[in-house]
């Protein structure tokens, strides 16, 4: 089963990847760039993916039962609903990692109401579910981006402090920047 879970997770990525790049269109003009603002994490876990294509066929599956990869299969379903619910949200206000729209706005709206930056945690659910569904060499990638996420978001709240001074801080007051109810 694992070729086919592999070819099913690399479909659902490639689906998820062109719905972003073609909604990334409508967004509203950068007025700041972040750090890393040419990185596509996307081209990154492409990389990768192709990269697991070309090693040695190692048999590097978290579990050998199909009831596990499916639930990875719904843990990856899972973070790219929640990334795409957050897009949709953010609309024109969203842009890549650290960058600053012209004219932004406040979101506190949808997945915004409980948690600061859902896209972010969506991304890493998403790769837990890949790393679940297919193999332990996706770990790499949850601790790569993970690492990425978290840092975006501490360079984000900055940013959406001085952006907000009087409604930022009351937002994180009763939000969570990654995880609702703890993180």
């Amino acid at each position: 089963m694992t070729p086919v879970v592999d070819a099913v997770v690399f479909g659902i990525w490639i689906v998820f990847w062109i719905y972003w790049l073609a909604a990334s269109a409508s967004a509203k003009a950068t007025r700041r760039r972040g750090p890393l603002a040419g990185f596509r994490i996307g081209f990154v876990l492409l990389a990768l993916l192709l990269l697991r294509a070309a090693l040695p066929k190692g048999d590097l599956r978290v579990v050998h039962n199909h009831t596990v990869q499916a639930i990875g299969l719904a843990v990856l379903l899972t973070g790219l609903g929640l990334a795409v619910w957050a897009r949709v949200y953010l609309g024109r206000n969203w842009g890549t990692p650290m960058s600053q729209r012209v004219e932004p706005e406040l979101v506190t709206t949808g997945p915004y109401r409980s948690i600061r930056h859902p896209i972010y945690s969506a991304m890493i659910l998403a790769l837990i579910g890949t790393t679940i569904a297919v193999s332990l060499y996706w770990l790499a990638a949850v601790v790569i981006s993970g690492a990425y996420f978290v840092y975006s978001a501490f360079v984000e709240e900055r940013n959406m402090t001085s952006e907000f001074p009087e409604a930022y801080p009351a937002y994180q007051k009763r939000t969570k920047m990654l995880v609702p109810f703890v993180f």
